[in-house]
């Protein structure tokens, strides 16, 4: 994807939705996938899980054509491994836009979707969910923010924010427990959506952070 006016160098834009939601869209349907992401969705068994999975990777495409300004059957979304350097799985990324991030997430009817200039990476999960075991957390979160979290009067709910910014700040590159990114300054968003009882998190380069619904 090369053509198509420049996206707002500045602004990063974030969407939180229900699978249902995401897929009643008319303009939105799996005929938007490449060949390699339909094969994907066929080798799920799990109705639920399979919708989730489309809905998040329909989501991305909506995010993409409201920041372009492209439809969005435009976008060539990919997937690049930086370990084994394979495609079709690892970060999202679209191709002929080097300059544009791009993220999505999903989790038990959830989706999640994030698009904006250079890094960027989202994270949602269930209102209701509480992570752990304990022993995963601190070995994964940072010392200091996981006994604040614990301290709390509701101590699964502060982890599970503690946790989905954790998240995004790993998919937008965190090098560390600091949450330093190894992708430049990151600015961090963490919100609960009441309506779809959600909490989802965005970290992003840009130094403004739209949030918007499907």
């Amino acid at each position: 994807m090369t053509g198509g006016p420049e996206p707002d160098r500045a602004t990063a834009l974030a969407i939180v939705a229900t699978t249902p939601e995401v897929l009643a869209r008319p303009d939105l349907d799996e005929g938007l996938l490449a060949p390699w992401e339909r094969r994907r969705l066929a080798g799920i068994r799990l109705p639920g899980r399979r919708d989730d999975v489309l809905a998040a990777r329909l989501l991305v495409r909506l995010c993409v054509a409201r920041v372009t300004g492209l439809p969005p059957d435009t976008p060539a979304l990919a997937q690049l491994c930086p370990g084994c350097g394979g495609q079709g799985h690892g970060r999202p990324y679209l191709r002929g836009r080097p300059g544009l991030g791009v993220s999505l997430s999903h989790a038990d009817g959830l989706v999640a979707a994030a698009v904006g200039p250079g890094a960027i990476g989202i994270d949602v999960e269930p209102s209701t969910r509480r992570p752990g075991p304990v022993h995963v957390l601190r070995r994964l979160l940072p010392d200091a923010d996981f006994a604040e979290a614990a301290a709390q009067p509701d101590s699964g709910l502060a982890l599970l924010r503690l946790w989905v910014r954790a998240e995004a700040r790993l998919k937008a590159g965190r090098a560390g427990p600091t949450g330093h990114s190894d992708q430049g300054d990151i600015r961090l968003l963490e919100w609960t959506d009441r309506p779809r009882a959600a909490v989802a998190a965005v970290a992003s380069c840009a130094t403004r952070i739209t949030i918007a619904s499907a």
